[in-house]
C-alpha cells in the first residue's frame, strides 16, 4: 500500500492556514469568525458644546465635527505629559475663545499666511513667552493678530504634570481673517 504525500501535505497546509488565520484575527482584536458582533455605542456629545459644521464633500463629512466647549466648560487643568499632548489642550482652549473666528470646513488651497509659533506657559497657565519658529513676514498684521490672540486667551489650562511647557502649533490663516490651527484643522482643498 503506497500513500501519496501530496494529499497529506495539502491537508497539513490547510490546518496551518486555519490556525494562522485564527491567531492573526485575535491579534488584531477582531472577533473570531462566526462570533456575533455588537455595534459600538456612539460617544455622547456634550449638550452645551458648539460643533463646527463640516461641509458635504469634505474629508470629514462623515458626520465628524470639531467639538468646541463653551469657555465656561473649559478645563482649568491639563494632565498632558508632553508638549505635543498639551498642544491639543491649548488648541481647544484657543478655539473656544475665538469660535467666531475659526474657519469652518476645509481651507482654501492658497492660504494668506502660515506661521509656526512657540508659546511658553507657566505653572499658573499664563503666557510667559512667544517666539516665531516660522514667521509669515509678508503679513505683519497677521503676526501681530496671532500674538494678540494667544495673549488674550490666557490663562491656559495649567500643565500640572509638567509644571510649565513650551508648545508649538501651526497657524493657518485665510485672507478673510479666519484661521485654523494645524492641531484641529479640517484639512485643505
Amino acid at each position: 500500500m503506497k500513500l501519496s504525500v501530496r494529499p497529506l501535505l495539502v491537508a497539513a497546509l490547510a490546518v496551518v492556514a486555519a490556525i494562522v488565520g485564527a491567531c492573526s484575527t485575535a491579534d488584531r482584536g477582531l472577533p473570531a469568525p462566526g462570533t456575533p458582533q455588537q455595534a459600538p455605542l456612539p460617544a455622547p456629545t456634550p449638550p452645551a458644546a458648539v460643533q463646527l459644521p463640516v461641509p458635504a464633500g469634505t474629508a470629514l463629512a462623515t458626520g465628524a465635527a470639531i467639538v468646541v466647549p463653551p469657555i465656561a466648560q473649559l478645563p482649568t487643568v491639563s494632565h498632558a505629559g508632553t508638549a505635543l499632548a498639551y498642544r491639543r489642550d491649548a488648541a481647544t482652549h484657543l478655539y473656544a475663545h475665538n469660535s467666531e473666528r475659526i474657519y469652518k470646513g476645509m481651507m482654501r488651497p492658497n492660504l494668506y499666511a502660515i506661521g509656526v509659533l512657540d508659546v511658553d506657559i507657566n505653572r499658573q497657565g499664563q503666557v510667559t513667552g512667544i517666539s516665531w519658529r516660522r514667521a509669515p513676514r509678508h503679513a505683519p498684521e497677521v503676526m501681530a493678530e496671532i500674538v494678540r490672540t494667544v495673549r488674550q486667551a490666557a490663562p491656559y489650562p495649567v500643565p500640572t504634570r509638567m509644571g510649565r511647557v513650551t508648545y508649538s502649533d501651526i497657524w493657518l490663516w485665510d485672507k478673510s481673517g479666519q484661521f485654523q490651527l494645524d492641531t484641529l484643522t479640517e484639512g485643505q482643498l
